[in-house]
């Protein structure tokens, strides 16, 4: 799901200024790992958390996305089989990379109607038989202050390819815990696009009228990625 302005993709910028970028969000994130060293002083430092590959912990993530109903609610709904790939390095959050993988036949909502989830993944919707993988790839990751991350790529929905933006927070992590000895760290992202731009315009309403399902999609993740395994502690 790509698209408007609101998930903002991205275009090049001079290898200098990113540069710059980088070198000056680094310290902050520095400093947001040792606040939370300090407020947490019986695990490991976030400081410690190490770069490397990181796999998605499926059963710690979510996919939501929002659109407006006849101007009357929010309708929501998910999509229950997704996957990432993420490289990370916390010294240098802009070298990171992700990669997203969903499923359009599993997408899913509370109390559907008989027959509803068939027609979302029809012909005039997702088309899912079709069209059976979106992805996301990420072309440019931007520091956005302490803990934020502006992450632009290419969303494939629909047979479809368009840049988009997701605005995302770090919300910290570990090297490794005893109950979990490999590196953990969590995500928030959330973004809009608009499905007429990938060819699903079904439904929308006219201009001036809210008969109908919104172009604006919202989209919010949830995400732990598990990282590089604890490394062991040198014998006392």
């Amino acid at each position: 799901m790509q698209g408007s302005n609101k998930l903002k993709a991205g275009t090049g910028s001079l290898p200098g200024i990113c540069a710059m970028l980088a070198f000056a969000a680094a310290p902050l994130w520095s400093v947001a790992a040792e606040e939370a060293r300090q407020s947490n002083p019986g695990e490991p430092a976030l400081a410690a958390i190490p770069a490397g590959s990181y796999t998605l912990d499926k059963a710690h993530a979510s996919l939501i996305f929002r659109v407006n109903h006849l101007g009357f609610s929010h309708f929501t709904g998910r999509f229950t089989h997704f996957d990432a790939q993420l490289q990370f390095d916390p010294a240098t959050p802009a070298t990171s990379r992700v990669q997203v993988s969903i499923d359009p036949r599993s997408i899913a909502s509370d109390n559907p109607p008989e027959g509803f989830m068939d027609q979302l993944q029809g012909a005039q919707w997702l088309h899912a038989v079709q069209f059976p993988r979106m992805t996301f790839v990420s072309t440019r990751v931007e520091p956005n202050g302490p803990k934020g991350l502006r992450i632009r790529g290419d969303l494939t929905l629909h047979g479809v390819t368009r840049p988009v933006v997701l605005e995302a927070t770090f919300n910290g992590g570990y090297a490794g815990h005893p109950m979990d000895p490999h590196a953990r760290i969590g995500f928030s992202a959330h973004g809009v696009l608009r499905r007429s731009e990938f060819g699903i315009a079904y439904g929308i309403p006219a201009p001036g009228s809210t008969m109908g399902v919104s172009d604006e999609v919202e989209v919010q993740l949830e995400l732990e990625f598990s990282g590089p395994p604890l490394a062991a502690r040198p014998a006392p």
